[in-house]
This record gives structure tokens, sequence and C-alpha cells, in this order.
């Protein structure tokens, strides 16, 4: 079985638009921005898209750790990245999908190591409508109107450690990463020879030290995500203000459902969260690394503290310092 860093995160969006659905054809207004919601009966729930979470994910993984990115290549109405997973680190680890000519490769497509999910409101939250004019200018002020939110946002992720830096040429969707004819072109082939990698059982393999560090550079950049969407206004620190990390033996996510979602009571469901770290004990490959900024949900820390599994560790700390803990510890498991 795959082994798998599984996340589990809390977001802190108190005054937040961190990410708009465009304009609401029935505002009162012609040029409202709405933001993005999910709908249950009555209840609405802001969330932000899988996709923009990935988008800061992958800015901030070139600005502060130096990723090489792969440049964007667009053919009438569809685009693609270069493929090149030797060269550029997020082809490697956030996938991709180019259809070539069958003499190029024909169809090579990959499925991202990195998963996560939408994140998504706690608690159902409608969103406020802030009412603004622009009248800095001569004749009728303009009106405008937008809109945000006071949330905690909850969200999941995995990261595959034995897919990152392993590339096959399997005939099947996703695993048909490579093809002969296509390593066997000119700048694939130098990407191929820069990095140092191998073709290993037929798998193509990046050296040890370089699936280590794209690894660690995933995980290590999340003390520093952030997002620039209404910043101007509603500017929103994006970093996990909670979060846990495990190294799992299989694809389950099995933080999913460790939340309350009553305004009366904490956001976490401690019982909840030892139930699971007892039920899958033998499951968890690593310690259990829980971050917690002090100022937010204060009232379960002695809960926490208390949590007890056998023959596990359970390290707690702020976010950012069980992050740079748990970055440490990744050599461990990949092969």
């Amino acid at each position: 079985m795959f082994k798998n860093i599984l996340g589990f995160v809390l977001i802190d969006a108190p005054h937040s638009a961190l990410n708009n659905a465009g304009e609401d054809a029935g505002a009162r207004t012609e040029n409202t921005v709405a933001v993005k919601v999910i709908r249950k009966g009555r209840s609405v729930y802001p969330y932000v898209s899988a996709q923009a979470w990935r988008y800061w994910w992958r800015n901030t993984l070139a600005e502060k750790m130096g990723w090489n990115v792969s440049p964007i290549i667009r053919d009438a109405k569809i685009a693609f990245t270069s493929a090149n997973p030797f060269e550029y680190q997020d082809d490697d680890v956030f996938g991709y999908m180019r259809a070539l000519k069958k003499a190029d490769g024909g169809t090579l497509t990959r499925l991202s190591p990195l998963k996560c999910s939408t994140l998504v409101s706690i608690f159902d939250s409608t969103p406020i409508d802030d009412f603004g004019v622009m009248s800095r200018h001569e004749g009728d002020p303009v009106p405008f109107e937008h809109q945000f939110y006071s949330t905690v946002l909850k969200g999941i992720f995995s990261l595959n450690l034995d897919s990152i830096g392993v590339y096959y040429d399997t005939a099947r969707t996703g695993f048909k990463n490579l093809d002969e004819n296509y390593v066997t072109k000119p700048e694939i082939k130098a990407s191929i020879q820069k990095v140092g990698a191998a073709k290993i059982n037929g798998m193509w393999k990046l050296p040890k030290g370089e699936r280590v560090k794209r690894a660690k550079d995933t995980i290590g950049i999340l003390p520093y995500l952030y997002c620039t969407t209404k910043s101007a206004i509603h500017l929103t620190d994006v970093t996990p203000k909670f979060i846990i990390l495990a190294v799992i033996k299989g694809g389950n996510h099995i933080f999913m459902n460790i939340t309350n979602n009553s305004y009366d009571k904490p956001l976490i469901n401690v019982p909840a969260l030892k139930q699971v770290l007892t039920d899958y004990k033998d499951t968890i490959i690593s310690d259990i690394y829980i971050g917690r900024q002090q100022g937010f949900i204060d009232d379960i820390a002695t809960e926490l503290s208390e949590i007890k599994i056998d023959n596990k560790a359970i390290h707690i700390s702020s976010p950012k310092n069980i992050v740079e803990k748990f970055v440490n510890v990744i050599e461990q498991h990949i092969e």
C-alpha cells in the first residue's frame, strides 16, 4: 500500500473574501462581487475551491522554496503545462495532462501526488453584503457591492510519498506519465541527465535526495501560504491555526470528520480525534503531530494534551514548530 502524509487544517477567516464567484446577477447593483458558497437547505457555507488552495500552495513554493514552475502553453481553447516532472517540481507534485502526437508520446497524464479538499466553513455563515461607492471623481458616485464572511475553514490534504519523483509509462489513465518516444526528446533527455534520474524496474525515478527535498518543501511551505484575493480590504492570514500531520499506510483520510459544527461546542471534537487515532493506530506509521496557535481554540488545550495512544508519541506545539518537526522525519518514510 502507498504511504501518504495526511494533513488536517483549520484556517481562521474572521473578515474574509478569499475566493470569489464573480458578479452576482441578482444583486442591487450591477457590479456586485459574490463569494463562493455551498447551500444545504437554508444553511450557507462559504468555501475556497481546491484549485484556489493549490494556487496559493504552488505560488508560495515558487517564491519561498525557489521551485521552477512549469510554463503554461496555450493552444486554442486548451492550456497545459510542459509535462516535464524532471525539470519542473510542480509537474511532479501537482500532476499534469498533455496530449501529444502519437509519435511524440501520445496522451500523458499524471495523477497529483498532492490531493486536497475544498476549504469549507465549519459553520453555517451567511456572507455579509457590503455596500460602497466610488466618489473620488466628478459627477455621480458609482455604487458597488461585495460580500465577505466571518468563519473558520477546514480542509484536508494528502501527499503520496511513494509517487513523488516516480514516473510510470503504463498504458492506463494516470499512470502513463511518460513514454519512450517522449523521453528521447532533446529537452526531456537533458532534464533527465541534469537531475540524475534513472529507469529502474520499468519506472523512472529521481535520486532519493531530490524526492525527499520535494516532499519536505511541499509540507514545509504550509506556515508561509498567503492569499492576495481582496487583501487590500480583507487581509487574511491563511496559514493553518490548527494542524494535524501523520504518515499512514493507505489512502483513506482518517481526520475528515473531527470537527463540531455548532457555535456552542469547541471547533475540534477531541473524543472523535482520539477515536480515529486509536482505531487506526496500527495503520499510522509515524508519530502524530498536532499544532495549535495560542489564542485559537484554547478551550481544547488541556483535553488535547491528555490524549494517549498506545505505542504512539503525540507531539503538540505551535503550527509552525510542529510542521518543522514533522518535515524532519519525512525522509524516514521515503525509500
